[in-house]
This record gives C-alpha cells, structure tokens and sequence, in this order.
C-alpha cells in the first residue's frame, strides 16, 4: 500500500510513515508539483497510489471518473505535519480497509 502524498502535504509525511507505508512518495519528488490534478491521478493510478490530499479535487475527479485510484481527503484545516501523521496513524486499518474494497474509492478522514 503506497500513498501519493499531493503538493499540500510535507514530503517529510514520506519518510514518517516508512513504517507504515513503505514506497510512498510526493508530488514535488516525482516531478508532478506543478501539472494538473488530472496528470497526477493518472500518475498514481498507473503506479497503484492512493492519493493523501487536503482539497477537494480529487474526491470530485473520483465522483467524476470512478477509481482507481483511490483517494484519502484529510478534512483539517491549517494544522502541523505531526498532525497529518497522527491522522493517517490512527486510521490505518480504515486506510488498508480503503486500499482492498472494491466499492469503496474515497476515505475522508478528520
């Protein structure tokens, strides 16, 4: 299970959560930082991502477009890196969960 972390997140997420979620990786290190949301979907579905984001244009492109790949919204507002990390620690059974039902597209998390 490799998350696609998009440009909202810190790149520092990749390495705090190696433990958990090994070959994960970021927008900004794979060159997608500046594309459209629409190139960085397809990046992660053709690499078996799930895309960590904090806006709300993923989870509209997945209603559009149906999934994979399969997105985790997180619905906080302006908070630390440390928090993000908590977040994705604490929901990582619903992560796994997220990452092999076959109904499910997109967890948002609080």
């Amino acid at each position: 299970m490799k998350l696609l972390f998009d440009h909202n997140l810190s790149p520092r997420l990749i390495n705090r959560l190696s433990d958990l979620f090994p070959d994960s990786s970021h927008v900004y290190l794979l060159g997608l930082d500046r594309v459209d949301d629409t190139v960085i979907r397809e990046y992660a579905k053709q690499h078996d991502f799930l895309i960590v984001t904090k806006d709300a244009d993923f989870s509209d492109l997945s209603l559009l477009l149906g999934f994979p790949p399969k997105v985790i919204w997180i619905r906080r507002g302006n908070c630390k890196t440390s928090d993000i990390e908590s977040i994705l620690r604490n929901h990582h059974d619903e992560i796994e969960a997220l990452s092999t039902d076959q109904l499910i597209g997109i967890l948002t998390l609080f």
